[in-house]
């Protein structure tokens, strides 16, 4: 970690304290055993097991067809490589969505078997009946508004919301009925920044900002997009530290091209 003072466990309550207290809550989306050792020694509040990490291991073309099991797999590294930070799960497509029952099955199993602490439910009011269930079976829930990656053909496509006065309206109502449904927390994914402060301002909840500005009282970030891990597609609101694809690729030739000109393995590296 950047300082001496020994890590506590994050709860909850340590996030809500940062909130009163104005200090930034910092949360990133982590699929790996190594990346969850790394961000848990580093000081990360929240792991988010997220469904796009179905897109990064796994070459799915949507978190839409990413799979209830991949997830888990997903969630089980994390448990395995995490002590301090608080873990959550992103709960895929069509896990949460058909009943109380079934949010509440699919979210225990979640915690039974890969000891996730949170969810996190894309969504909007209309799920707000399913997400009180998972929160009244004592697992709290972050609510994920704004863009949800689930409903992106229902959206028109990746673009910012609220930017008219209706759709903003539309995500302060969707917020505020995951609020009362118990949500501990509201992220906010490429809303407008207006509606993103707002919702900071007026919400007894932390705001968490994915893509939405400053403003909030934390920020969500795609772990991959920060090394542009994910050729395919870097959000507009990603900022690209090291580009590790010209890196891993002169690793990669070097290696093959030792081994083609029967230069590696050399007398240097013991093989027995």
């Amino acid at each position: 970690m950047s300082d001496d003072k020994p890590r506590r466990k994050v709860t909850i309550n340590q996030l809500r304290r940062k909130m009163r207290e104005g200090e930034q809550i910092v949360q990133m989306a982590i699929y790996d055993y190594r990346s969850a050792v790394i961000a848990d020694r580093l000081g990360i509040d929240i792991l988010c097991v997220s469904d796009t990490g179905g897109m990064i291991l796994f070459g799915h073309k949507s978190t839409v067809t990413v799979t209830f099991d991949e997830v888990m797999m997903m969630a089980k590294g994390i448990d395995r490589g995490s002590q301090y930070g608080l873990r959550m799960v992103d709960m895929p497509y069509w896990s949460f969505h058909i009943s109380p029952e079934q949010a509440v099955e699919n979210a225990g199993r979640f915690v039974h078997e890969a000891n996730a602490e949170v969810m996190k439910c894309e969504g909007n009011q209309y799920h707000a009946r399913n997400i009180e269930a998972i929160n009244r079976a004592g697992i709290p829930v972050q609510g994920h508004i704004g863009i949800t990656p689930m409903r992106m053909p229902q959206l028109g496509g990746f673009f910012a919301q609220g930017k008219t006065a209706v759709r903003a309206q539309e995500l302060v109502d969707d917020a505020q009925a995951m609020v009362d449904a118990g949500c501990f927390s509201i992220m906010c994914e490429v809303t407008s920044q207006e509606v993103n402060e707002y919702l900071a301002q007026v919400l007894p909840v932390p705001v968490i900002s994915l893509g939405a500005g400053l403003g909030a009282h934390g920020v969500h970030i795609i772990t991959s997009d920060l090394m542009h891990l994910y050729e395919e597609h870097t959000p507009r609101h990603s900022k690209v530290y090291p580009d590790l694809i010209p890196i891993m690729e002169d690793v990669f030739i070097r290696y093959r091209d030792e081994v083609k000109a029967q230069i590696y393995p050399g007398p240097n590296i013991r093989c027995s």
